[in-house]
């Protein structure tokens, strides 16, 4: 007898998430507990940006592998009654003093996280050289001072009371401390949280989760709370961020601070199935989605995505991909593990937000700022190492992100938010799931649990295991295809959330059925 094992999977069981129903406010987010800040801010009388806002602060203490107030992002507002949506820009900027020759090539390409040439001593990855100009706060800031409608004293309160009680030490927390151990140990006061005695935090074999606190960030958190959100600009906390960065020797100035401010743009426009796509445009995936839906338009729709579907629309992806490395320059690093948050709300008067912010990699730079608790990003591994390129490292340059919010909207009204976290698997999540429905008919729930592929490259196509062979092999007969699982990990698929507006009054919203914390949660 000769024994043949069949391919290893990680999760012998089927993934399910419940959604969220209800006719007044939703929030979703990566983080379940995020999400109740956010119901908490809805329910206190605040509307769709004041729980955004106090959402994406809420991540900052319980999703620290993926955002917070060291990162950067990008937020598209439908307000009710106004005809269409605007781009909150908080996106990377280079800090003025980034001197490209401060980055050696040591003339091996990196092959473990993205496809640029190596640099010595990963300094473009990690460490305080790596750090883009934090501006999710200075974002967060322009909203709540445009549209918001609580004091920032009441939105900012949950993210404080989250940061009292810590991070929870459970398994999730040990694998994503874990994945970034070996980086992480070199930063002095990373080490002191992350790792205890030199290990990942580990889960209490039998009863409840335990917590630990994330440095300094419950002071931060409080003192942003009484001075505002440009504190971290203009006050204490910028003064300590400035001494902290001079202490490690990076070039992120006080000036760089001072002047971070976030853009409000009109959102890209692309009539689709009916509807308006709204998008943030610019140095986001959203031109490369308006590519990728102009090839599909077409394409004939059955009763449900088959395989003639699923081979037009890896076709779109990689026409749509190779274009854009060529068309933007190399400015859009292959990286296997970037680490995003997205969280989608509405309010009970319809204004809808899609928010999606990023440390770029896991744990950003992994530098935990110890006079502010702050885990900066590594924003500056988005630029190319290379001298004379497109995209190459240079003071207050803005490089290319994989970031994709959207709103579609029913004439002037917004229908659906939604966007997602996982690099360039981002574009072909969202994408998929935004054609569920306006395509195929299905509901939030169905679109959300439906088996995907992605295209993240021009040359191979990662199908989910559960399409069944029949459309893999279809795929297969037209190109390199890795058929993988959608699991915790490997991260082989985005991870979406969505909100729906319907026109009676109805909500639902879901998130990514993969990411154990993820949660969509209504207003009773």
């Amino acid at each position: 007898m000769t024994f043949v094992p069949s391919p290893h999977v990680t999760q012998n069981w089927a993934l399910t998430k419940p959604s969220a129903h209800g006719r007044r406010g939703i929030v979703v987010s990566q983080a379940a507990s995020a999400a109740e800040a956010g119901i908490a801010i809805l329910d206190a009388g605040g509307n769709a940006v004041d729980a955004a806002v106090a959402t994406a602060l809420a991540l900052a203490a319980v999703e620290p592998w993926n955002s917070g107030l060291g990162g950067i992002g990008f937020a598209l507002v439908h307000r009710a009654g106004e005809p269409r949506a605007e781009v909150v820009d908080f996106g990377p900027v280079a800090p003025r003093g980034l001197n490209p020759s401060a980055f050696r090539l040591t003339g091996r390409m990196k092959q473990d996280l993205f496809s640029w040439p190596e640099v010595e001593g990963d300094s473009n990855i990690h460490g305080p050289l790596s750090f883009a100009i934090p501006s999710s706060a200075a974002g967060y800031a322009h909203m709540h001072a445009a549209w918001g409608r609580l004091p920032l004293a009441e939105v900012i309160e949950p993210s404080i009371a989250l940061a009292k009680r810590g991070l929870p030490q459970d398994w999730f927390t040990t694998l994503k401390v874990a994945s970034s151990a070996a980086v992480l140990r070199r930063y002095p006061e990373s080490a002191r949280i992350y790792l205890p005695d030199g290990l990942p935090p580990v889960a209490p074999y039998q009863g409840k989760s335990c917590f630990f606190r994330l440095g300094a960030l419950t002071e931060t958190l409080e003192q942003l709370g009484r001075a505002g959100l440009r504190d971290l600009y203009e006050g204490e906390v910028a003064q300590a961020v400035i001494a902290d960065v001079k202490d490690m020797g990076g070039v992120l100035s006080a000036e760089d601070l001072r002047s971070c401010q976030a853009r409000v743009l009109p959102a890209l426009q692309y009539e689709w199935r009916g509807h308006t796509l709204q998008l943030a445009g610019g140095l986001t995936a959203a031109p490369t989605m308006v590519r990728v839906l102009e090839q599909m338009a077409p394409v004939q729709i059955g009763a449900e995505p088959d395989a003639d579907w699923y081979l037009a629309f890896t076709r779109a992806m990689k026409a749509a991909y190779a274009e854009r490395l060529a068309g933007l320059g190399e400015a859009d690093p292959v990286v296997a593990e970037t680490c995003t948050s997205h969280l989608t709300v509405c309010d009970q008067d319809g204004t809808m937000v899609a928010m999606t912010t990023t440390l770029l990699s896991s744990m950003g730079s992994r530098v935990v700022l110890p006079r502010s608790g702050i885990l900066m990003n590594n924003g500056v591994m988005w630029f190319d190492p290379r001298p004379n390129q497109p995209n190459s490292i240079g003071g207050g340059k803005r490089p290319l992100t994989n970031m994709s919010p959207i709103i579609l909207r029913e004439a002037d009204r917004p229908w659906i938010a939604a966007g997602g976290s996982g690099g360039r698997r981002i574009l072909a999540a969202v994408t998929q799931m935004m054609a569920f429905v306006t395509d195929f008919g299905m509901s939030l729930e169905q679109a959300a649990h439906h088996p995907r592929v992605d295209v993240s490259d021009p040359d191979y196509v990662s199908a989910d295991m559960r399409l069944g062979s029949e459309i893999i092999d279809v795929l297969g007969s037209d190109g390199r295809v890795e058929v993988v699982e959608r699991s915790v990990m490997p991260i082989n698929f985005a991870c979406p959330n969505a909100i729906i507006s319907n026109s009676d009054g109805s909500r639902i919203g879901i998130s990514d059925v993969a990411s154990p914390w993820s949660a969509a949660l209504a207003q009773e």
